[in-house]
Order: C-alpha cells, then structure tokens, then sequence
C-alpha cells in the first residue's frame, strides 16, 4: 500500500477568512450586556442553539404574539463612513420594539443578526453593546444573536445589522381599535430624536449637495460634527406608550418611519376616517429644515419620506387626550396635540389632510 502524501497547503479556516476565536472573544465581550437584559421570562443567557421565552412567567393570560424585524437602512453607511457606531444598536433595537407596541404589545425579546466581511471585535462589540442598552430601555431582553463573518461579499470595514423582536398582547387589547374611533378623536403627537432611521438615502445626497464632509461642523447643530449630528439614535416609545396604554383612552397608534406622516398614519385608521393634522402645532428639529432648505425639498416629500420632528401618533377619545399627553411627558417624551379624525371625503383609503405649513 503506498505511503499517504501529507497535504500540500494545510489550509485552515483563518487562512479562508474566519476567524474563529475572533467570535469566541465577541460573545465573551458582549455577555454581560446581554445579561444586563434579563426580565420576567427570559434569563438573557447565549450560547444555546436558539433563545428559551417563557410566556407564562411574564404574566399573560391569553397573549397573541406580534413579530417585527428590520435593519437600520443606509444610515448604517454613514456610520461606517464616520466609524460612530455606538447608537446603531438603539437604532436597530427601536425600528423593531416600536413597531411592536403601536399594537398594543408589550416587547419580549430581540436577536440581532450582524455580518461583515472581516469581524472587527471592537467594533462589533460596540454595535452589540448599544442593542443591549436599548433592550434594557425597553425592558426587552436579548436572548440571542447570529454573528456571520463572510469574506469576499462585504467590501472591507463594510458590516450589515438587522434585528427581530418579539412582543405580546392580551387578545382584547391589540391596536389599533378602528372600530372604536369616530370624527372628533384627538391625535397626539410624540417628538423624534431627529431623522430616525428613514430616508438616509436622500439624507446622504442631501450632503452631496452641500458639499461637507463628515467632520465639519453641523449648520444646523454647530456645536456637533455633521456626521455625528445626523447619527442621533432612534428614540425608543415604549416606556411611553405602555405608560399611555396604562392611563387608558388609545384606540389606535402609528409609528412614523419610511413614508413619513402621510404613508404611516393612515395604516391606523378605517377607511370612514381621514386624519387632519395642523402643521403649525410643531416646531421639527432644525435638521429637517437643513434638508428641506439645502436639497430644495418640497413640503409634501418631507412629509412623505421623513418623521419630520414626530416619531410616533395616538388616537384617543377628546376626555382621554390630556392625560394621554401628561403620561408621555411624564416618561420623558414631549406630547402634543397634532389635530383631529374627521369623516372621509370618500370613504375609500383613509388619507391625511394637512393645514398650516411646517415650520422649516
């Protein structure tokens, strides 16, 4: 039998691009993050083959479960581009946690899936730690994750987010309750922390346009750097609108994301009603009117691919519209009155009726 030839490369995965001990020394980075995040039902340890959740200690009677997943959008490129990484996390985190408790729901838990082409740890643990903070937030808790590191399909420093989430809701109480609203119910405003994660694409034309880099000074916050500016973390509703559900009076909630006011509002309502929001109850945040002003943009694609200063809307009853507003502020949100349900012109899609103008 002829001698067997050793082989000629002895190749090993490393040498192919992973390393394996790099994600080793990740998830010992970020455990104690993801510990940090246990609740009721979910003891937040990694490492098992998927995340354990159990319904019955968290205290519900008969929950439907509600699911959400998302990304970050090419705002992800501007943090790459600036290597500010450390609110990408909340921005995950609150895409998916938010569109979560417009339904009444309160949120579970999250995974978070994150690839690149070479694993950074450093980096990588500073993306990871800011989900953890923000599912702390949301008394949320990171049960699990996938770290995938792919090299040759993401161009070098280039990396990819996208998260998942899971909440629940008693079966009577899901959101919105279209059935119950009627012309003359209150729509209240709840203030954004800036651009969110929406619209980043024309955000980043935008500073084509205008001709500054990245570090120069923000013309709308001078005493940021442009980039760092414009990467202000999504804000997180759900203390606020769990504390609104709590005081009683919502029938409905929308979460203003892509499609601005005039896409997501409607998704809230029944066709028999059209909302009417006055423009001149809010100032937006002096970075909307940046944009507005340096890429020429007209009001109606502000208001249709922007929040535009108002991140999150209730619907409740005319008696129930003040201490609605007084729980928001009370968690830390400011709360206005934006307008009012008014009968449909032609009972089909329900629409938003703008008066007054913003106030860019």
């Amino acid at each position: 039998m002829p001698d067997q030839q050793p082989p000629k490369n002895n190749l090993t995965y490393k040498d192919a691009g992973v390393d394996i001990d790099a994600g080793e020394a990740l998830v010992a980075r970020i455990a104690p993050a993801a510990k940090a995040t246990r609740r009721p039902g979910a003891d937040a340890d990694l490492g098992g083959f998927g995340g354990l959740f159990d319904l019955a200690a968290a205290g519900f009677k008969d929950p439907v479960l509600v699911a959400a997943t998302d990304g970050v959008g090419t705002k992800l490129k501007l943090g790459i581009d600036t290597g500010l990484f450390d609110g990408l996390g909340q921005d995950l985190v609150a895409m998916c946690v938010n569109d979560i408790v417009v339904q009444g729901a309160e949120p579970l838990f999250f995974l978070d899936y994150y690839a690149t082409g070479k694993l950074e740890v450093d980096g990588a643990a500073r993306v990871v730690e800011s989900i953890a903070r923000a599912c702390r937030e949301s008394g949320c808790a990171l049960i699990g994750g996938e770290t995938a590191e792919m090299p040759g399909l993401y161009a070098k420093g280039d990396f990819d987010l996208a998260g998942f989430s899971v909440g629940a809701v008693e079966r009577n109480a899901i959101l919105p309750k279209t059935e119950l609203m009627q012309a003359g119910d209150v729509l209240i405003g709840v203030a954004s922390s800036g651009v969110h994660s929406n619209g980043y694409s024309l955000v980043r034309k935008v500073v084509q346009v205008s001709g500054l880099g990245w570090d120069a000074p923000a013309p709308f916050a001078p005493e940021k750097k442009l980039g760092e500016a414009l990467l202000v973390p999504t804000r997180l509703y759900v203390r606020g609108a769990l504390e609104a559900l709590r005081v009683g009076g919502i029938k409905g909630f929308a979460h203003i994301t892509g499609g601005g006011l005039t896409e997501n509002l409607p998704r809230a309502l029944p066709a028999s009603l059209d909302a009417e929001v006055n423009l001149d109850c809010w100032t937006p945040p002096a970075v909307f009117g940046w944009l507005a002003k340096t890429g020429g943009i007209a009001e109606a694609e502000m208001l249709r691919t922007f929040n535009c200063g108002i991140g999150l809307i209730a619907v409740v009853a005319e008696q129930h519209a003040g201490r609605v507003i007084e729980a928001f502020q009370n968690s830390g949100d400011k709360a206005v009155r934006l307008g009012n349900l008014i009968p449909s012109d032609d009972g089909e899609e329900p629409k938003v009726v703008y008066r007054g103008a913003l106030k860019l």
